[in-house]
């Protein structure tokens, strides 16, 4: 994933995100994050934003898979980022991405070369990170497309945490359902409730002139 710089201002924050598909909120710092799909209808840019009386961009970042889910952390400044695909013939392949949000700093955590779809990320607390990935592969596997693995991954200090130092123990777990769910209508419900009032006070303004 690579960072594009801090955008503080401008009247349309998620122009550049494409179809929202995605949104999680930390409304105790107020802020969100929105996946936004391309022309592939792909979701591969992320914005994080502050969301006040209205919608300022703080971060613009476009990942090299799809992305799938995301999480705040509880407590510190980071965005756990989970993105993936199938590769068509055989792999899952993915990345599970940790953004800094006060210097965009992205970290890919998985230390094997194709990764791990990652499906799902929740944070159960300050240490352990709860992430759904798909099979490495469907090799004679029927229910690879339906189900997963869950692991949990604990660690003192995440921002610590260098890129490529989970290995295949860290993420060995059960297996589990794996859904895929489509968050695009609340995703755009949440964008536009956000960008109506902007839109309502800017034609307010233009009768008055």
């Amino acid at each position: 994933m690579t960072r594009i710089p801090v955008d503080r201002g401008g009247d349309h924050p998620f122009s550049e995100l494409g179809d929202p598909v995605l949104a999680v909120a930390d409304k105790r710092r107020g802020l969100l994050a929105v996946a936004g799909a391309d022309e592939y209808d792909e979701a591969r840019t992320v914005g994080v934003f502050h969301v006040t009386d209205r919608a300022r961009r703080r971060r613009l970042l476009r990942s090299g898979y799809p992305v799938h889910a995301m999480a705040f952390h509880p407590t510190r400044p980071l965005l756990a980022v989970g993105t993936g695909e199938y590769d068509g013939g055989y792999f899952f392949e993915g990345e599970l991405l940790l953004v800094d949000l006060e210097t965009g700093t992205v970290r890919s955590l998985i230390e094997h070369d194709r990764g791990r779809q990652v499906l799902g990320v929740e944070w159960l607390d300050d240490r352990d990170l709860r992430v759904l990935m798909a099979p490495p592969d469907d090799w004679k596997d029927s229910k690879a497309h339906r189900e997963g693995h869950v692991a949990v991954v604990s660690r003192t200090d995440w921002s610590a945490v260098g890129a490529g130092t989970l290995t295949g123990r860290d993420l060995a777990g059960p297996r589990a359902p794996a859904p895929r769910p489509d968050g695009r209508a609340a995703a755009r419900r949440l964008v536009a409730g956000l960008t109506a009032p902007q839109n309502r006070r800017h034609h307010a303004k233009g009768k008055r002139d």
